[in-house]
């Protein structure tokens, strides 16, 4: 008698079944959404490379999230420790100086939850956003606070792809694109209003307010 390939297959599972062995099932990223309670989103691929030095790739497993500056108790964080924290979501439209804009659901933590666990010190004011590819930005603590800003590691329902910003991209709503850090490797709390970040020094408004020019 001979056994057909499927009937081998069943067979084998049959087996490994009495013989008491398990599989291991591993979680997927969902693939993402185009479309959420009725709005609908733009793709991670609508994006236009822009940054200053192209894509960058970060081991995870090697990778921090520094938090320092004028606190009380400066931390180093795991891409885990991050994303184990509560998580929001909310949909957000970034808005490009060179003209065009994507609209994303994001997902991730509130960025003060991590700043006030530092315990900043009075007269602290500003929070310097620092990246892999050595781009920076700066955004007031107040703004980032009262706005909820995010500190996404989602969009559209997928884990940031490294052309996007993985691990963390910093939702900046009502900012132009160039607040929008990512790759964020260090957040440094400060009482410097004046500090100027990559294309702050280079003419940009410090403020960034999208309903005022971007250009100082």
């Amino acid at each position: 008698m001979q056994f057909k390939p499927i009937a081998v297959l069943l067979l084998l599972v049959a087996s490994l079944s009495v013989a008491g062995c398990t599989t291991t099932t591993h979680k997927l990223d969902t693939v993402e959404v185009r479309d959420y309670q009725g709005q609908k989103l733009s793709s991670v691929n609508d994006f236009i490379e822009n940054s200053i030095k192209g894509p960058q790739y970060i081991n995870i497993t090697d990778y921090r999230l520094e938090v320092t500056g004028t606190v009380q108790n400066p931390r180093n964080y795991t891409y885990q420790d991050v994303i184990g924290r509560p998580n929001y979501e909310k949909v957000v439209t970034l808005y490009c100086v060179d003209g065009w804009d994507v609209t994303i659901l994001w997902k991730g933590i509130l960025a003060y939850d991590l700043i006030n666990e530092t315990q900043p010190l009075p007269g602290s004011n500003a929070v310097i956003f620092y990246a892999y590819d050595g781009y920076s930005t700066s955004l007031p603590l107040e703004y980032l606070k009262d706005n909820h800003i995010l500190l996404a590691y989602k969009m559209n329902n997928a884990t940031l792809p490294p052309e996007r910003g993985y691990p963390f991209q910093l939702v900046a709503e009502s900012s132009w694109g160039y607040k929008w850090i990512k790759w964020v490797t260090k957040i440094e709390i400060s009482n410097n209003t004046d500090y100027q970040g990559y294309w702050e020094s280079r003419g940009y408004s410090k403020i960034g307010n999208l309903n005022e020019p971007f250009l100082a």
